[in-house]
């Protein structure tokens, strides 16, 4: 009777265990899905939803009061023939030309010579990390002062020297090469961080080795440390190629969009449509392009990264 007892109450008891091993193994699954949730939900509200509301918007006239009429392709008909929409579509294109591989070598320069020993590393870092952490609008109007057509540092010199001045901010060529300057100046430090991060993930053994078998420095770096930064390189394109082209506060605060909207990018002309003209159907219509923009730019970058293929 004893025996009999005992086997009767160890059953259970196995039930048991395997029910909570159970329970243990759900929660381990669905666990990283619960921490994930909170940024999926502000992901899905913030980004997901507005872009799916703006690629109907730009099929209908509306004010962002009124009730919305669709109208089909008639933004996008307007907007392809629309000569100012692509003086600034061209204005965009010509920045982050100039933006993008300017910033990514003098970064990647910067980069190299910082992950070397030498004596106050930490404090050249640091300034020339400083002017990411400025507000874009405050890096504007400070570079204001300094290339003001009328009060700028710059202009104040070069007329105490006997020099002729220069129109900083009111000649269009000059004005584009001005703001390309100064956010060169405000994002080098923001992606030579990157590339130090980059530079540390390669091992020494690499160029010991190299090294050993007679490498000079150019060698080292076309053939070890160029190659071995792809994946640190591809990124560095990719949100260059993004922050270029959806630029805004600092040429506002600079330039203003002028002159004649010389340097007016495109994030600026969507604004002016969609908040300030209330045409917010034909914004949403420049907003598509915009992202489609990015989108080619982006694949160009991934073809470049997997060898001319794209997976």
């Amino acid at each position: 009777m004893v025996v009999e007892k005992s086997k009767a109450v160890s059953v259970p008891i196995k039930k048991t265990k395997v029910q909570s091993m159970k329970k243990e193994q759900s929660r381990r699954k669905w666990a990283p899905y619960l921490f994930v949730l909170p940024n999926l939900l502000i992901f899905l509200t913030f980004i997901i939803i507005p872009a799916l509301m703006g690629l109907v918007y730009s099929f209908t006239r509306y004010n962002g009061v009124s009730e919305m009429t669709f109208i089909g392709l008639e933004n996008y008909v307007r907007l392809f023939n629309n000569p100012e929409f692509w003086k600034i579509m061209m204005n965009t294109i010509y920045y982050a030309a100039l933006v993008v591989p300017l910033v990514f070598a003098i970064s990647l320069g910067i980069a190299v010579l910082m992950i070397k020993e030498m004596r106050a590393r930490g404090i050249f870092r640091a300034i020339i990390f400083w002017p990411t952490m400025i507000s874009f609008i405050i890096v504007g109007l400070s570079w204001k002062w300094i290339f003001g057509d009328s009060f700028g540092i710059i202009t104040y010199l070069l007329e105490a020297w006997g020099l002729p001045s220069v129109k900083w901010l009111s000649d269009p060529a000059v004005a584009k090469i001005t703001i390309v300057i100064a956010t060169i100046w405000a994002r080098v430090g923001f992606f030579m961080v990157i590339f130090i991060a980059g530079l540390q993930a390669i091992p020494a053994s690499y160029y010991e080795a190299a090294q050993i078998d007679g490498a000079n420095r150019r060698q080292l770096f076309w053939k070890i440390t160029f190659p071995l930064l792809k994946p640190t390189s591809l990124l560095v394109f990719m949100l260059l190629i993004v922050e270029s082209v959806k630029a805004y506060p600092l040429i506002f605060s600079l330039t203003g969009g002028g002159p004649a909207n010389e340097t007016k990018l495109m994030v600026q002309y969507i604004f002016e449509f969609g908040f300030t003209k209330s045409e917010v159907g034909y914004a949403s219509a420049m907003s598509v392009i915009l992202f489609l923009l990015i989108g080619i730019f982006t694949l160009i970058q991934f073809k470049w990264a997997n060898g001319g293929k794209i997976d």
